[in-house]
């Protein structure tokens, strides 16, 4: 086996060899840049204090560590300590550390329980079981061409780099499992088809958490919060957006008309 070149002039001349070695690999490279300097410019510019007030936001101070976790550039206890140590209140990064955590609690949790990575954790809070859900991803979604404008422009984001805003994240995740019906699992496989941060504890576990399968109630949002958050990122016309476009009363009432039946 030969041994991979670790050291080139200039990245077009990575991205040619990393060509060569997958020519089956469509479309272009990722704007994102790996490597370690990378990642230490990154981390030297996080405002752990400003990420927990912003972090929902579009253009909020998130900080796009994740690829680097994921891919062993860094570890999480080197993200932890450089914040802990750059901030004497603890208090005002909880939130950043929280995330962190997070991401670990995933690993761990999938480390026990493997079966439930790919399996629901709980059955659908939604009025509908498992069977309900459709097995396979429509083009429309697969091609970032749903007609519902911000879902697109999410999805064109994420096939375009290979990364997309958490929130976003989760907008596209209701999206597919609710305004949809498709199971989880299709769209878990999905993201971690095209995510540069994929990792498979922390996209499923949440993928599951949007469905209920793994929470007390099922993800839903609506144009408003959209807009409140993505405001000049994507579009949000709601001419453009009409499915989402309603109260979440509304929303409540069409997505899971049984739980209407239940309740009654």
């Amino acid at each position: 086996m030969s041994i991979l070149e670790r050291h080139f002039d200039n990245r077009d001349d990575l991205v040619s060899y990393v060509k060569q070695l997958a020519p089956w690999a469509e479309g272009n490279a990722s704007e994102i840049r790996g490597g370690r300097l990378e990642c230490e410019k990154r981390i030297s510019s996080l405002d752990a204090v400003r990420y927990g007030k912003t972090r929902n936001y579009g253009n909020g101070s998130v900080s796009m560590l994740s690829p680097f976790i994921h891919h062993g550039v860094i570890t999480l206890n080197e993200v932890r300590n450089y914040v802990i140590q750059g901030n004497d209140s603890h208090k005002s990064i909880e939130s950043f550390i929280r995330e962190l955590g997070w991401r670990d609690f995933w690993a761990r949790f999938a480390e026990n329980n493997e079966y439930f990575l790919w399996n629901d954790v709980e059955h659908y809070k939604t009025g509908y079981a498992s069977d309900h859900y459709q097995e396979k991803l429509p083009e429309d979604i697969l091609e970032g061409d749903t007609g519902v404008a911000c879902i697109d422009g999410f999805i064109s984001e994420l096939l375009k780099t290979g990364y997309v805003h958490n929130h976003a994240r989760m907008y596209i995740a209701s999206y597919i499992v609710h305004f949809r019906g498709i199971k989880w699992q299709v769209g878990a496989r999905w993201f971690l088809s095209h995510l540069l941060d994929g990792d498979i504890a922390s996209n499923n576990f949440s993928w599951q958490w949007i469905a209920s399968t793994f929470s007390n109630k099922p993800y839903i949002f609506n144009l408003e919060n959209v807009h409140k958050f993505f405001n000049g990122i994507v579009n949000t016309t709601p001419s453009k957006n009409s499915v989402l476009n309603a109260s979440y009363q509304t929303l409540q009432k069409r997505l899971f008309p049984n739980l209407e039946i239940q309740d009654g």
